[in-house]
């Protein structure tokens, strides 16, 4: 059985940092899966944020996060990280991790799968 669990999510005010953990357990081999951070305010869909792929010479990051965001993983402990500096009121939302079912390379949110219970980030202004 896949789970995925997030972490790090906190209040922080604007220009603050948070680093987001998530660990997925029960692939049958982490290491060749991509797997993507995404996001999801109230009354709105869930969107990408950034995706890394299997060994990261591969990384993707929506717009609006470029040069805040970094994206990372470890292959040993089955995690993947999320560093978010410099944080906005528009970058409040709840944080999910996942891995890439589909193995398609981009960061699609139809291709992504198993989906934790998310943690919660929100900056104040």
């Amino acid at each position: 059985r896949v789970t995925v669990e997030e972490s790090g999510g906190g209040l922080v005010q604007t220009g603050g940092s948070l680093r987001l953990s998530c660990k997925v357990s029960g692939l049958r081999r982490f290491d060749e899966y991509n797997l993507g951070w995404f996001r999801r305010s109230s009354g709105t869909e869930r969107d990408w944020v950034s995706c890394i792929s299997e060994t990261s010479t591969k990384i993707l990051y929506t717009e609006s996060v470029k040069g805040r965001f970094t994206i990372s993983r470890d292959n040993d402990k089955n995690m993947v990280y999320l560093q978010m500096n410099n944080l906005k009121p528009e970058d409040s939302a709840t944080y999910y991790c996942a891995p890439d079912l589909l193995h398609g390379g981009g960061c699609y949110v139809l291709d992504f799968g198993y989906w934790g219970q998310g943690t919660q980030v929100t900056v104040s202004a």
